[in-house]
């Protein structure tokens, strides 16, 4: 799979495309009736909103990581390098148009990689994706992809991360429930018999930070070890490790969002696996 990612965003996009076909051609009425659902409630439109707003952010923004680089000017934008958290290429005369050391671990001498580069000097729509980019990523060169021989405006990492994030929010539209609390709305889209042993073990906290653990830990280990050694890693682990970390937190936004007690007549009105039940517990004056 990192092969198939490691040179090209291509497999990224035809990937992407198909997911969302399918997502999107999910009948969701079938979940607005007068059944009850599995958590007790008739409808999930709550869900379903705050799960489609914040894939139409992630996914608009993914898109335009794409789009950008290939309706700008063919080589319009040169080799960057530049600092996370900070802005290095507003302008002619900012930090990343310097010639800074090519052995350095930020920057590099940036009249040897293309010349200035100025995202205020384009088109308002990609100066703003460009922007963003400068803001939240490094955007090295040598850990990003170009299209039409533009850099595009975040890494590989990046790109893995908001891709993961749109299909964790996707993967939550189609599952996901509200039932009251962030554990047990994240555990939702799970069928209630397979974590039933969950619940009577009363561990699905413990397993909701296992999943979490699970996507961001690998990103954690390749980065902070390519930080603090000379291990350098590829552009399809990048991706595939953002991927990861993305989606766990797409579903967990997606979770905590919809997470909503007042939709409910009250704590044990939640229908929960293994017959358990929500209680809220008094706690003595003091």
């Amino acid at each position: 799979m990192a092969g198939l990612v490691e040179d090209s965003p291509l497999a990224l996009v035809a990937g992407s495309v198909v997911v969302t076909v399918c997502a999107v051609k999910v009948n969701v009425s079938k979940n607005i009736g007068s059944k009850p659902l599995k958590n007790g409630r008739k409808d999930r439109k709550s869900e379903i909103r705050v799960s489609s707003v914040l894939g139409l952010i992630s996914g608009f923004l993914l898109l335009m990581f794409f789009v950008s680089p290939f309706m700008l000017e063919e080589g319009s934008v040169p080799e960057l390098s530049g600092r996370a958290n900070a802005i290095d290429y507003m302008n002619e005369d900012s930090w990343g148009n310097d010639e800074h050391s090519e052995n350095g671990k930020l920057g590099h001498n940036q009249s040897s990689h293309g010349g200035s580069f100025s995202w205020s000097e384009l088109n308002p729509m990609f100066g703003f994706v460009y922007a963003f980019g400068d803001i939240n990523c490094h955007q090295k060169h040598d850990r990003s992809w170009t299209i039409n021989e533009n850099q595009m405006p975040v890494c590989t990492r990046d790109v893995g991360i908001f891709l993961g994030f749109f299909m964790g929010c996707i993967f939550f539209r189609l599952r996901g429930l509200n039932r009251w609390t962030v554990r047990d709305s994240f555990l939702s889209v799970f069928d209630d018999d397979s974590i039933k042993s969950v619940y009577i073990a009363d561990s699905r906290m413990r397993l909701m930070f296992l999943f979490l653990a699970l996507g961001i830990i690998p990103m954690a280990i390749d980065g902070f070890t390519q930080l603090l050694t000379d291990y350098e890693s590829t552009n399809g682990v990048r991706v595939i490790t953002g991927f990861m970390a993305g989606f766990v937190l797409g579903w967990f936004v997606c979770s905590a969002l919809s997470s909503k007690p007042d939709l409910f007549d009250s704590p044990s009105s939640v229908v929960l696996p293994a017959d358990s039940r929500l209680a809220l517990i008094d706690q003595p004056d003091l």
